[in-house]
């Protein structure tokens, strides 16, 4: 069972704004509303690859109604905790006449140690070696960066594999667990090291120290470039599809659901890459946070591209 993890939910509001301009009126040509979050994202998207999920994490309020109706409606096992407030309202404003995908995210309700301490015991409920644990996005507000350390630490301790998708601190403080598999992009990845990466080469180097502290495999999105995919005696570059954008929103979590799925299925690095790469591509192609169609992402899988590094 792959389990994934929210903690931070969101209802996405997508706006599309042809011209979008800073300190003026701005006039909108479309709106739609998806149940998001990273985790969230990333089982909406296994749910498309055929795989088996549960969706866990937090709601709260109309919003999080809204957020577990649509996850039941569409078939997704979750098991959420509710808490008092309101689950948050991120908007996307996409402009396709600049090519821009501006992001602005509320910061997220506070949770109280009994509410996480019921998460936690659902998270861990059935864990098993066969079990995937997936940590990914934020965290709410003055709750403590190294969450993620700890429960990669107690999977590790079942013997379950672990997937961390994280920026800043969680990731920094993560990485000390050595999860199975990390996905920074390459941005993320220049924060966590502390260091300026000017080329794929830089990233591979990059990645092989961070190979050092137990991690299994190290995924670097690096958007139109596609991504790099760093184990300890390969690497692969696999280079980016030419499709249609319509939202980029989400392409990170579609790689995060499709490098769920390999591990799962005990797929080789390269059925892994191209998999990956596909499943991300196609996510890029429809509106929203909406979750790729299958066909597409089997189409891609054929196109997709890579190298040895």
């Amino acid at each position: 069972m792959i389990k994934t993890v929210t903690l931070n939910p969101a209802m996405d509001k997508t706006v599309e704004i042809n011209g979008f301009t800073v300190g003026t009126v701005n006039r909108i040509a479309a709106v739609r509303l998806d149940a998001g979050g990273k985790g969230i994202n990333v089982a909406k998207v296994l749910k498309v690859l055929e795989g088996q999920s549960q969706a866990l994490g937090i709601l709260a309020g109309h919003n999080g109604q809204v957020i577990k109706a649509y996850l039941d409606e569409q078939g997704i096992d979750n098991d959420f905790v509710f808490v008092a407030g309101e689950t948050r309202t991120n908007l996307k404003v996409v402009d396709f006449l600049n090519h821009t995908h501006t992001d602005i995210n509320e910061p997220g309700a506070e949770i109280n140690p009994q509410d996480l301490q019921e998460l936690q015991q659902k998270i861990f409920a059935e864990i098993t070696p066969k079990s995937i644990l997936i940590l990914s996005g934020s965290v709410p507000v003055k709750m403590q960066r190294h969450i993620y350390q700890a429960w990669i630490l107690q999977a590790r301790a079942s013997g379950a594999r672990t997937i961390l998708d994280a920026d800043g601190e969680l990731l920094q403080e993560g990485v000390k667990a050595a999860p199975s598999v990390i996905k920074p992009n390459i941005h993320e990845l220049e924060r966590l090291l502390n260091r300026q990466i000017s080329s794929p080469g830089d990233a591979v180097v990059a990645s092989r120290s961070l190979l050092e502290l137990g991690i299994g495999l190290v995924v670097v999105s690096m958007g139109e470039d596609g991504a790099l995919f760093v184990q300890k005696d390969q690497a692969i570059q696999a280079d980016g599809l030419k499709v249609e954008v319509k939202s980029t929103v989400g392409a990170g979590d579609a790689m995060v659901a499709a490098l769920a799925l390999a591990l799962d299925r005990q797929y080789s690095l390269e059925e892994t890459v191209a998999l990956s790469v596909a499943t991300s591509a196609a996510q890029v192609m429809t509106p929203g946070t909406e979750p790729p169609r299958l066909s597409d992402v089997r189409v891609l899988t054929e196109k997709v591209r890579f190298r040895y590094v």
